[in-house]
């Protein structure tokens, strides 16, 4: 059984940093991608960073620059360091890893970490 366990989130000021880090418990197999996404009161949840295993990057095109994605392959942990932190990335984050089990297909979902940018 796999399990994410997100943490990191918090209050920060604009123009300050935070770091989020998932970490997958369980045996995993054939691990593909770990990404973030986030989702803000009222708005749909969007793709922020993700990283494959063969370490390519995507990212929303609001956060590039200002956001990077890592992975610790050893540990089965990804995180999202962000910079340069703005009232509009207030949401929750929540982290996401597809993989697959035999011939299943599998995105799981960490349990979410709210990040608040306010002065």
């Amino acid at each position: 059984q796999v399990q994410l366990v997100e943490s990191g989130g918090g209050l920060v000021q604009p123009g300050g940093s935070l770091r989020l880090s998932c970490a997958a418990s369980g045996s995993i197999f054939s691990l593909y991608a770990m990404g973030w996404y986030r989702q803000a009161p009222g708005k749909q949840r969007e793709l922020v960073a993700r990283i494959t295993n063969g370490g390519s990057t995507k990212y929303l095109d609001s956060v590039k620059g200002r956001f990077t994605i890592s992975r610790d392959s050893a540990k089965n942990t990804v995180y999202l360091q962000m910079s340069s932190l703005k009232p509009e990335d207030t949401a929750v984050y929540y982290c996401n890893v597809n993989y697959s089990i035999g011939t299943v297909d599998v995105d799981q979902w960490g349990q979410g970490t709210q990040v608040t940018v306010s002065s």
